[in-house]
């Protein structure tokens, strides 16, 4: 593998090993097999990469916004040349397919780049006149940001949270997952070679207890986490401790409405979207599929027609359209809602079966006759299984869609516009699509609410989670005090 980095971390500009840190053990999903070893950052890694941030940070503050948005810009550019070889290390990393990765994961990093590299030149702050007096406010980097991984993205995720951060003149120390730590390295020695300042941008490997390490340091101003509702949970609670800024993006069971009158073709490549891509391994994945009784049957026949286009195998192969789950755990932890589904009532209409041979393979899974109460129906699979249920009326599905903790996503497929648009007004979620699915360019918000987080990644919104206002009162005459 040419495009493998050459240490577990990158620190202050450069590769850093420590050979006593617990081994990570990295395994290509489509074989099962190692295809690199890792080490964990011990203490004395962590404390080099925080030293790091904390001193490059004051310089990286100190450059004006349009010499840090060149710096952004042109990693994008980078990043767009190396997309084959990075797309490639992404595959070897997640075990998702060539021909998504290529498309949808450098692409997406160097769009974020490229967008708060463009952006970072107009964050400004305002005047605010009062009579003779005025206000003006400077809008200022919070300092050492923490980014926490998740594996399904592992290269879009560096950037998404590296971009804004940098563009509002922070550093940041980002930890990604310990089953895809690949990724991210590649993005550090990018940005390096694009003009950042060695120590603006340093990635350290780990476990759960590194994070926690990094979370709780007096040095860190700021967390921003990609992951589960429990690991969000732990981590908000630590974050609290030191009144740290967070962001946090967490899981979901988003709804995906399909009304009598959508274009079922449509719809039904709307679902797959939401469902089957990456393996069904997307947080924002609209996993509760509910279409209206009339469409019902014609939804199901078309999608077991579409579904007989999967081509899996090796997923460095253009051709292959269907990768492996990323770990033999996922795969496990699938196959048991699959299970559930079957041993709750729910109709099996395909899949449901691992693949014979090596790699952690599982066929692409619909449930049909789902109920609200069944355990496919309220908790996050994160795997290729889809949960299809009838409805009759807007009403009752509206109050269906919303009756979860979770508030990630939501969609509606319908050729009535106008409702449509009631439905996304009416949907508790933080990003919702309308006669699409799963869609996430870097100009719009993207983020939940309820227990789907806090918080937006992306668009200029996500300027506002990594800076602060600071207000300048000015008196232009004398001061006035009681005695």
């Amino acid at each position: 593998m040419t495009t493998q980095p050459t240490a577990s971390h990158f620190i202050d500009g450069q590769y850093v090993e420590d050979t006593a840190g617990e081994v990570i053990d990295v395994i290509y999903p489509a074989t099962g097999k190692s295809i690199a070893t890792l080490h964990a950052a011990t203490p004395a890694i962590v404390e080099q990469a925080l030293a790091s941030a904390k001193r490059a940070q004051k310089e990286w503050a100190s450059w004006t916004a349009t010499d840090r948005g060149r710096v952004l810009r042109k990693a994008a550019d980078i990043m767009r040349e190396r997309n084959h070889e990075l797309s490639v290390l992404e595959t070897y990393d997640t075990g998702k397919p060539y021909q998504e990765t290529s498309v949808a994961d450098a692409t997406s990093g160097a769009e974020a780049l490229e967008y708060f590299g463009g952006l970072a030149a107009s964050i400004t702050g305002e005047h605010i006149q009062l009579g003779e007096d005025f206000v003006y406010t400077r809008r200022e980097p919070l300092g050492v940001c923490v980014g926490i991984g998740a594996w399904n993205y592992p290269t879009q995720i560096a950037c998404w949270k590296a971009a804004p951060a940098l563009a509002c003149g922070n550093a940041m120390v980002f930890k990604p997952s310990e089953m895809t730590p690949l990724c991210a390295l590649k993005v550090a020695e990018i940005l390096v070679e694009a003009g950042a300042p060695a120590g603006v941008y340093n990635v350290i490997q780990g476990y759960g207890a590194v994070g926690a390490s990094l979370i709780s340091d007096p040095r860190v101003d700021k967390v921003s986490l990609t992951g589960s509702v429990p690991t969000g949970r732990k981590v908000y609670a630590a974050a609290a401790e030191g009144m740290r800024h967070v962001t946090m993006e967490l899981g979901g069971k988003s709804p995906l409405v399909i009304f009598d009158d959508a274009d079922l073709e449509n719809a039904v490549s709307g679902a797959i979207l939401g469902n089957f891509y990456s393996t069904g391994q997307v947080c924002s994945n609209g996993t509760r599929v509910f279409v209206q009784k009339g469409i019902k049957d014609a939804f199901l026949k078309r999608m077991t027609e579409r579904l007989a286009g999967i081509k899996m195998g090796d997923p460095q192969d253009p051709d292959v359209n269907f990768g492996p789950m990323v770990s033999e755990r996922q795969r496990d932890i699938v196959e048991g809602f699959i299970a559930k589904g079957n041993e709750e009532g729910a109709t099996l209409v395909t899949g449901g079966k691992r693949v014979d041979g090596e790699g952690f393979y599982l066929e692409a899974t619909v449930f049909a006759d789902v109920t609200d109460g069944m355990t496919i129906a309220r908790d996050e699979i994160f795997g290729p299984v889809m949960s299809v249920l009838d409805f009759d009326t807007e009403e009752e599905v509206l109050e269906r869609a919303n009756a979860t903790e979770f508030g990630l996503a939501a969609g509606v497929f319908t050729a009535d516009l106008t409702r449509a648009h009631r439905m996304a007004a009416g949907f508790e979620a933080g990003t919702c699509y309308i006669n699409t699915y799963n869609l996430a360019p870097v100009e719009a918000p993207f983020g939940g609410s309820k227990m789907s987080g806090v918080g937006r990644e992306n668009s200029k919104a996500a300027i506002e989670h990594y800076s602060q206002i600071k207000g300048v009162y000015v008196a232009m005459g004398e001061v006035e005090a009681p005695f």
